[in-house]
């Protein structure tokens, strides 16, 4: 089994599937830039290390009432991050500090149940398999996956940040707009699904 190759494809398909970070990432960049923008796209280096560690040691599944905590909460914060969104205004300076970019990547990602749930019951058999195999190869699959889901939302970023330049003001506010009414579904339906027990 090539954990490098199983690492390249769980990161790509993770880096590209769409979610609360990478609502994040896209209209941080929007609005404040490429390192901005990159800021938020390195907090799963950061979340993960707690969530790579559980998956680890507690190869399984979180318990039912954790995973719905995960969720409401999660899906109670990215509702906060769209209405904050749509709070913003071009004519107004943001005063935002690099670690307030990163400390909102790193609560997005914390509260989304996804990577915990992946970690638990993919990442964290995967990684253990590997490090059956060799400290090679539990090392490259952490590697090699996280250098595509990060990388991935990192060009995401530079392309939205320099997409900016291209856009007319009024389509702007529009795409802003449409990105906050993506965070506030996305946390609706992190909620929904918490309190249902179906995520």
């Amino acid at each position: 089994m090539d954990f490098l190759l199983i690492g390249l494809g769980l990161g790509l398909a993770a880096g590209l599937a769409p979610g609360p970070v990478h609502v994040l990432v896209l209209t941080t960049s929007m609005r404040r830039g490429f390192a901005a923008g990159t800021r938020v796209a390195i907090a799963p280096l950061l979340t993960d290390v707690f969530v790579v560690t559980a998956g680890v040691l507690t190869v399984g599944a979180l318990p039912d009432g954790a995973v719905r905590i995960l969720a409401v909460g999660g899906g109670l914060f990215i509702i906060y991050l769209g209405l904050d969104a749509l709070r913003w205004r071009s004519t107004e300076p943001e005063d935002v500090t690099p670690a307030v970019d990163l400390g909102r990547g790193f609560l997005t990602n914390l509260l989304n149940p996804h990577p915990w749930l992946f970690w638990l019951g993919v990442g964290g058999p995967l990684l253990r398999s590997a490090w059956q195999v060799s400290a090679v190869s539990a090392v490259g699959f952490l590697v090699a996956f996280y250098l595509l889901l990060v990388g991935t939302k990192v060009l995401f970023a530079l392309v939205a940040s320099r997409g900016t330049r291209f856009i007319e003001a009024a389509w702007y506010r529009w795409l802003i707009r449409l990105a906050a009414a993506s965070f506030v579904a996305m946390g609706v339906w992190l909620i929904v699904a918490g309190v249902r027990g179906t995520l």
